[in-house]
């Protein structure tokens, strides 16, 4: 795929998007920065690596600034304290160009992910039971999604 096709198919993902999608779409993108700023350390490619972690700090920091600290305080509290210490990590990481600091700030974002897409899951299941109930049909229950999840 050319460059400007592929420009064009993220933005029309980013501005058709939920906005649970585009958390996720943040945790996928702070991630790849991550690994690749990883290698650039490796290959003592300081420059790249410090472009490709101020990346990441960036997406922490927008993933931080825009939690609805009004609808869940505590929650919000806990959540910015994770990503504040993944942050530290990542200027640690910068710094001293550590792989084992960059390493330990993936981590926070790696479990985040993976507790996003629960989430999303359980998001998506509530609204399909939702929708059932208002339709009059019975609502999808485990048996039901792991067929399909196999067959699809």
């Amino acid at each position: 795929m050319n460059p400007q096709a592929a420009q064009h198919y993220l933005r029309t993902r980013v501005l058709t998007a939920t906005p649970e999608q585009l958390q996720l779409m943040l945790y996928d993108g702070a991630l790849r920065f991550g690994q690749q700023a990883r290698i650039a350390i490796q290959a003592k490619n300081y420059a790249l690596s410090y472009n490709l972690i101020m990346r990441v700090e960036g997406i922490i920091t927008e993933m931080n600034g825009s939690m609805k600290r009004d609808v869940a305080p505590e929650l919000c509290g806990k959540l910015s304290a994770l990503y504040n210490y993944a942050y530290r990590k990542l200027i640690e990481a910068n710094i001293h160009h550590k792989v084992d600091a960059l390493d330990e700030a993936m981590q926070v974002l790696k479990y985040q992910r993976e507790t996003w897409v629960l989430l999303m899951n359980e998001l998506t299941r509530q609204k399909a039971q939702a929708a059932a109930a208002r339709l009059d049909i019975p609502a999808p229950h485990a048996a039901m999604e792991a067929s399909i999840s196999m067959h699809g």
